[in-house]
């Protein structure tokens, strides 16, 4: 599975303006229902909450993958915000997170929706990928940076 393939250029939030973890979570939502993939952002964000609170998504390092699976969303889809400020996600080492990567998909798609999360994590455990995406300016920069990394990876 290439991250390309479930990632849109339009949900690449790179600046997000959110500083706390419901106001990126919100963001990021609001972008995927109005690409028509999340047909109740509410609902969405309920359980994107539900699921931090059985422990937060920020893993470290920088990095938050939060996810879940619900009825309002269409088809596997993932969004990308690069925080300039860094963000308070209650995350597993204390440190403010500056990427997010967002996972949501149907109910019936666990199967997708968990080869999603290791293919994310799998990429963002290599730090200098952590970096570059950090350090993205637009949209076409975390594009290049992520086409690099699965092109060098073979995905």
């Amino acid at each position: 599975m290439r991250i390309r393939d479930i990632l849109t250029d339009a949900a690449i939030l790179v600046g997000l303006k959110a500083d706390t973890k419901k106001a990126v979570l919100e963001e990021m939502v609001a972008v995927l229902a109005k690409q028509g993939v999340v047909a109740d952002k509410q609902k969405m964000l309920e359980v994107l909450l539900a699921r931090e609170s059985l422990g937060s998504t920020g893993i470290g390092q920088g990095i938050a993958i939060p996810h879940g699976k619900a009825s309002c969303a269409k088809e596997l889809t993932a969004a990308c915000g690069i925080s300039k400020i860094g963000v308070d996600f209650d995350a597993l080492d204390d440190d403010k997170v500056y990427v997010i990567f967002l996972l949501v998909a149907p109910e019936d798609q666990a199967s997708a929706h968990l080869k999603a999360l290791a293919r994310v994590s799998a990429l963002l455990k290599d730090k200098y990928f952590r970096k570059a995406l950090i350090g993205a300016e637009t949209a076409a920069d975390v594009i290049r940076v992520l086409d690099q990394e699965e092109k060098s990876r073979k995905v």
